[in-house]
């Protein structure tokens, strides 16, 4: 039986959601983050540490049978030399690392670092296990309501995603750090390609709000290929929980159906 776990980014929307899942699965579980623990920190234990520096990453890896990888931001491949170097030091953990569908195809720089970091997994040594995931309802959540306070919602026109639960992608990750390294693994994506009107309209249901929705041509390279698809996975869309479906467990919301295609 798999023995500690360690979960990096631990307090962010998908690494919470793994260790809860693993916590109710009866597994040991360290989380490590920046921040002290908090004063109700659950079943877990708790390390503190910095990927960015480097700082306390070796006691936190200490003793880790299975480290899975999902703090992400700015300094992703710096983050992810320091943690592989504590993980050589430590023996050899299985190394379970989540990333995004469309990091080869798409050019975008946090989606060329995330590749880049997936390339260091696979060369660390280590046994190691990749999973690509669509974008998780949350983002496109934030995204149309950082533009809510507009007159209109503006979408980007031509344009499609494929929303997952992120608890989805935590079970599957669960899955996947209790079992033996499997390289890179088929991709998970949400259950429906939509396109980003739809779910506009979707979310402007849900919160109640009627404007209108814009399409709008975007030019440039980064949305020529979102308009041919490359964040997408049609052929892997497992996903159970729809948008609409996540929208009405946030905000209560009875359009189950409204604004789809």
């Amino acid at each position: 039986m798999t023995g500690l776990i360690l979960v990096t980014g631990g307090t962010g929307t998908l690494g919470r959601a793994v260790v809860e899942r693993l916590a109710a699965q009866g597994r040991q579980v360290r989380v490590l983050s920046r921040r002290p623990p908090p004063a109700e920190r659950g079943p877990a234990e708790w390390a503190t540490g910095d990927l960015k520096t480097g700082r306390g990453i070796d006691a936190a890896v200490a003793g880790a049978d299975v480290i899975v990888h999902c703090a992400t931001g700015l300094g992703d491949v710096g983050a992810a030399q320091h943690l592989i170097a504590s993980a050589r030091r430590a023996g050899s953990p299985h190394l379970a690392y989540i990333s995004i569908v469309g990091v080869d195809r798409m050019p975008v720089g946090y989606y060329r670092s995330k590749l880049k970091v997936e390339r260091q997994v696979e060369d660390s040594g280590l046994p190691w296990t990749v999973l690509r995931a669509t974008q998780f309802h949350q983002l496109i959540l934030r995204g149309y309501e950082a533009l809510a306070h507009l007159p209109v919602l503006p979408v980007p026109a031509g344009t499609a995603f494929q929303p997952i639960d992120a608890r989805e992608v935590a079970e599957r990750l669960a899955e996947l750090a209790t079992g033996p390294a499997a390289g890179r693994v088929p991709d998970l994506g949400g259950p429906e390609v939509r396109g980003a009107a739809s779910l506009a309209l979707s979310y402007l249901a849900a919160r109640g709000r009627d404007r209108p929705v814009v399409p709008i041509r975007l030019p440039g390279a980064v949305f020529a290929e979102y308009r041919r698809g490359r964040q997408l996975a049609p052929e892997h869309a497992v996903g159970r929980v729809s948008f609409e479906e996540f929208l009405a467990e946030r905000f209560g919301s009875a359009s189950a159906d409204h604004g789809r295609e």
